[in-house]
């Protein structure tokens, strides 16, 4: 018997919805990048891009634990001589909450062309409206 190996053509994509209401950022961005990859799938294969659509919603309603919102920060750099940048995550919950969910995703997906391609299936949403509802997604209870 032979190893399965997952062709392009073959894999169908699914539409999952993840709503974020009331629990852990790293929780509901923890679930997305399994379901962007495809593990949850018995077809799954590290080497192909075998994965679904996510759209999370509702993420300016995430919660972070702890001391998170006054302690964590965000930190990039604008390639800039003394460009590097700083918000903490209280500021950044208020202001752009679907970026911190994004960051959050983007950290838990391999950064390879797989991962990279898989990323670009992520919809995220501030509020509990969408337009993807032509898809037919299904609700992904967490």
């Amino acid at each position: 018997m032979s190893t399965y190996m997952p062709k392009s053509g073959e894999i169908s994509r699914k539409w999952y919805v993840l709503d974020a209401s009331d629990k852990p950022l790293g929780r509901v961005a923890a679930q997305a990048a399994t379901i962007l990859r495809g593990k949850h799938k018995p077809t799954f294969a590290p080497h192909a891009d075998c994965g679904d659509h996510v759209i999370i919603i509702n993420c300016s309603k995430a919660i972070l634990t702890g001391k998170k919102l006054e302690q964590k920060t965000y930190k990039w750099h604008t390639g800039w001589i003394g460009g590097l940048k700083e918000v903490q995550y209280k500021e950044l919950m208020g202001k752009n909450p679907e970026k911190a969910m994004y960051i959050a995703v983007k950290g838990m997906i391999p950064d390879n062309t797989v991962g990279r391609k898989s990323l670009t299936r992520l919809r995220v949403y501030a509020d509990a409206n969408h337009n993807h509802e032509a898809q037919k997604p299904e609700n992904y209870e967490i």
